[in-house]
């Protein structure tokens, strides 16, 4: 499903009642909406044209159009994938033989993949690098799966010399979102952004003056709402027999976007540091008489 019929599946039984109806025949008929004026759908839809203007610009569209050429364009787009045979995220199955296994591993992580970087604003990114970057501390938050993608950034930050935390422990959580300031960041993730331990983390952090960021695969979300900046990955992933794997390399990807873009824009600073954590380490397992 392209990403913008995703996001209207998502979020259509939150829209109002003329809308959700509106979200029912985009979904129903995506093919036939490209070549329908904006009349000819109200008409079909029994709503108005400024219902359908609306009902756009929610879904980030300047207007009908622009919602069309995005629309097409991501059909277009799914019509690709689908001949590359990536049309679905496939799930654990009964005495799979693991050369299949590993057939399905590499398909759910390269469509999990593409399907966020679909997602990602260039323009809400280039303002979350700039923020870490100028950040004096850095906080994470997350819990279980998303906990070790925290700490995964975790590592990272401290590899450049960045001061950052990432606790898994909600209390702990609450403690130092609660000694953070206006020059600082909090970035708090979670697939389904309803995480409540997460959210009164960043709730928190954002009352004490934090810049907050959220790393969720839902729009409407309440973690999404409470940050100002929302980053989103695929939420394509159904069903819960797949330990959340797709979730977390979409999560992983944003993560690692962002690192790149820190690494990149203040390289100077950040690279020698990167390289002289490495040599570091290096000589201390070296010194211990551990592999080189």
């Amino acid at each position: 499903m392209a990403p913008v019929l995703h996001i209207i599946a998502v979020e259509k039984n939150a829209l109002p009642r003329q809308e959700r109806r509106l979200a029912d025949f985009i979904l129903e008929n995506p093919g036939s909406i490209i070549h329908l004026g904006i009349k000819d759908l109200a008409e079909q839809c029994e709503v108005s044209p400024a219902t359908i203007t609306r009902f756009c610009k929610h879904f980030d569209c300047k207007g009908y159009p622009d919602f069309k050429v995005k629309l097409a364009s991501e059909m277009a787009h799914a019509e690709i994938t689908s001949r590359s045979g990536q049309t679905r995220y496939q799930d654990i199955v009964a005495g799979n033989p693991l050369a299949g296994i590993v057939q399905a591993m590499e398909s759910n992580h390269l469509k999990s993949i593409q399907d966020t970087t679909s997602l990602l604003d260039l323009g809400q990114l280039e303002r979350a690098v700039d923020a870490l970057c100028k950040a004096k501390r850095i906080d994470l938050y997350g819990i279980a799966t998303s906990s070790i993608v925290a700490q995964d950034f975790y590592q990272k930050l401290v590899r450049i010399g960045k001061s950052c935390t990432a606790f898994a422990d909600s209390h702990m959580q609450i403690t130092s979102a609660s000694n953070l300031g206006p020059d600082d960041v909090a970035i708090a993730i979670s697939y389904s952004g309803e995480t409540p331990e997460t959210i009164d983390a960043l709730s928190c952090a954002k009352k004490a003056g934090a810049f907050t960021i959220s790393v969720t695969s839902y729009r409407s979300s309440a973690l999404a709402s409470r940050s100002d900046i929302a980053l989103y990955s695929s939420s394509l992933e159904e069903g819960m027999r797949r330990g959340d794997m797709a979730s977390r390399i979409a999560q992983l990807h944003i993560i690692d976007i962002l690192f790149m873009g820190m690494a990149s824009r203040d390289f100077s600073t950040y690279v020698p540091r990167l390289e002289q954590s490495y040599l570091n380490v290096q000589n201390y397992r070296k010194s211990r008489g551990g592999l080189e």
